[in-house]
C-alpha cells in the first residue's frame, strides 16, 4: 500500500478495505479505546436525521454510520467503493440499501440529497477536492455536508502523546487483532498526514460550500466539519 503522503491508488485503497472488512468495526473500537460509538453518536446528532430526509452516507463501510440515520426515519443510502465492505454491510444490515459508489464519480443525479455525510473516509480518497465537489453536486440547494474525520488535537502535549500512540501502539495492536496489520499502519500514517481543522475547512469552502464550521470531539482527535450548499 502506498504511504499516506503519496498519491492514493483507488484500487489499492479499495483492496485494503476489502481485506479488513470482516473485523473492521471490532478493530476500530479497540484502536479508538471505545470512542468510535461516541463519535458516531455526535455526528448523528449534528446531522439531525428525520423522516423524509434523504441522506447519502459515503464511505459507509459496513453501515454502522448509516444505521442510526435509518432508525430515525431518514431515507439513507450507504455507499462505498470497497466490495468487501459492501458485502460485510449487506450481511450485517440486510435492510439497508448498500450501493457501490466512487466518491469521485457519484452515480446520482444533481441535487438529489438533503445531506451528504462521510465518516472517516474522506482522507482515503485520491482527490479530496473532487470528492467535495461531487458531494456538492448531488446535494440540494440549502442541503448540507457533514464530515467526521480524524483531526489535530488542540492541546499540544496531548497532540504529541496522540501522535506517538498512532505511530507506535496502533500498528502493534493491529498486528494482534487484524489479519491485515499493514492496512492499519497506512491508516495511522494517513491520519498523521491529514490537514488540521482550519485547513480542511478551507478546502471545503474552496469546493463551493458555505457556512463552513466544525466541532471538535475528544479534544480534537476527531472533528466534525459541516457546510451548506448556497
Amino acid at each position: 500500500m502506498s504511504r499516506a503522503n503519496m498519491d492514493k491508488n483507488p484500487d489499492e485503497v479499495a483492496a485494503m478495505f476489502d481485506g479488513v472488512a470482516k473485523r473492521y468495526d471490532l478493530v476500530n473500537d479497540l484502536l479508538s479505546l471505545g470512542q468510535t460509538k461516541a463519535w458516531r453518536r455526535a455526528t448523528t446528532a449534528i446531522i439531525a436525521p428525520m423522516p423524509g430526509m434523504k441522506i447519502l452516507d459515503l464511505a459507509a463501510g459496513t453501515g454502522s454510520s448509516s444505521e442510526p440515520l435509518a432508525a430515525a426515519g431518514a431515507d439513507v443510502i450507504p455507499a462505498d467503493f470497497s466490495e468487501g465492505m459492501l458485502a460485510a454491510g449487506r450481511k450485517a444490515r440486510p435492510h439497508l440499501p448498500f450501493t457501490f459508489a466512487d466518491a469521485l464519480n457519484l452515480p446520482f443525479a444533481d441535487g438529489e440529497f438533503d445531506v451528504v455525510t462521510i465518516s472517516f473516509g474522506l482522507r482515503n480518497t485520491s482527490d479530496v477536492d473532487k470528492a467535495l465537489g461531487e458531494a456538492l453536486r448531488v446535494t440540494k440547494k440549502g442541503g448540507r455536508i457533514v464530515i467526521a474525520e480524524f483531526s489535530s488535537p488542540t492541546w499540544r502535549p496531548f497532540r504529541t502523546i496522540y501522535t506517538n500512540y498512532l505511530m507506535r501502539a496502533l500498528p502493534a495492536i493491529a498486528k494482534r487483532t487484524s489479519s491485515n496489520p499493514d492496512a492499519y499502519i497506512y491508516l495511522a500514517e494517513s491520519i498523521r498526514a491529514w490537514p488540521n481543522q482550519k485547513a480542511l475547512a478551507a478546502k471545503i469552502e474552496a469546493a463551493g460550500w458555505s457556512q463552513v464550521g466544525w466541532q471538535n470531539l475528544t479534544f480534537g482527535v476527531v472533528a466534525v466539519h459541516r457546510g451548506v450548499k448556497a
